[in-house]
């Protein structure tokens, strides 16, 4: 059975705090039209691609926000892209921010990446684990990064669906620079893990790390790749954004841990790659058969402690 999905990675340029949603969303409805030129099965946008990235500001009115939430999805704005995906046949996934009331009336705000099937059926709903950054804001930065402050750590943890003929699993920025992400997404079976960031090229509390930062970008998701046989799709929104430079790098890697596939600008840019999913089998099986080789028995510490402990 052919299992070569064609996914193209829909890299978006800076989103302004002014910009308008339906004007965000008719880029991304753009993009995906070139896709559906291009027999793309799945397009992927990056994270919080329907606004700026709100959490360099430290902003205390809620309502202010939460403007940049959304309460339901598909909504007016988001429609749109959700038209366009099931006139052409394409599934999508979509980092945006998500906004959640439970029964009781309480809030909760997510960093959240939603798939869609082909008919704009939702598959999963990933919510964002790992949050970088800081809760409250420090004067000193040229800029903030307040996702601790803004976003609820998601409660589900990392998951897997059965969805274009093989196992996708999710992830968010941040997410991709820690190996258990990959690890656990393979034990559950992901053979592609699609991956949306906005990444600033400055670190504030460490720039020295600064010239590296594209080197880092594509290290962490090339060895997931290949320390978990699976193929790793990462798109950035990219370019200067309010005075923040934001890296790109969207690629699309395979399980060798080769870029197949890469952005080569920092504005709105489709990167396509057929990805056969039977190419996970010729590292799952061998170097990396987790039934085989692996040693959970000796790895405990790694859910049980969270900081470094070297010995006396």
């Amino acid at each position: 059975m052919d299992r070569v999905v064609r996914i193209g990675a829909a890299q978006l340029g800076p989103v302004a705090r002014r910009d308008d949603r339906h004007e965000v969303v008719q880029r991304m409805v753009s993009l995906l039209d070139h896709a559906a030129e291009d027999g793309c099965d799945l397009v992927v946008f990056p994270e919080l691609a329907l606004t700026t990235f709100f959490p360099r500001w430290a902003m205390d009115d809620q309502e202010e926000i939460d403007s940049f939430f959304e309460a339901e999805m598909p909504g007016p704005a988001t429609q749109a892209l959700f038209t366009a995906a099931k006139r052409h046949g394409i599934g999508f996934c979509l980092g945006f921010a998500e906004l959640v009331t439970d029964s009781g009336g309480a809030h909760r705000h997510y960093n959240t990446a939603l798939l869609v099937d082909a008919e704009t059926n939702e598959v999963g709903r990933y919510r964002k684990v790992h949050l970088p950054g800081h809760d409250e804001p420090e004067p000193w930065r040229p800029f903030q990064h307040l996702e601790k402050r803004y976003f609820d750590v998601g409660p589900d943890g990392f998951q897997t669906w059965r969805a274009f003929g093989g196992v996708v699993g999710m992830a968010i920025c941040n997410d991709r620079r820690w190996p258990e992400t990959y690890r656990v997404l393979a034990l559950r079976g992901a053979e592609v893990v699609l991956i949306g960031y906005n990444t600033p090229v400055h670190n504030p509390p460490a720039p020295e790390h600064d010239a590296l930062s594209d080197f880092h970008n594509h290290l962490v998701m090339q060895a997931g790749a290949y320390q978990n046989g699976m193929w790793v799709v990462g798109v950035a929104k990219a370019g200067d954004e309010e005075g923040v430079p934001m890296i790109g790098g969207t690629a699309i890697i395979a399980p060798s841990g080769e870029i197949v596939s890469q952005a080569s600008t920092l504005g709105d840019e489709l990167v396509v790659s057929d990805c056969d999913l039977d190419a996970c089998a010729s590292y799952r099986t061998t170097t990396f058969d987790f039934e085989r080789h692996r040693r959970p028995e000796h790895y405990e510490i790694i859910t049980t402690q969270r900081g470094s402990t070297p010995p006396d």
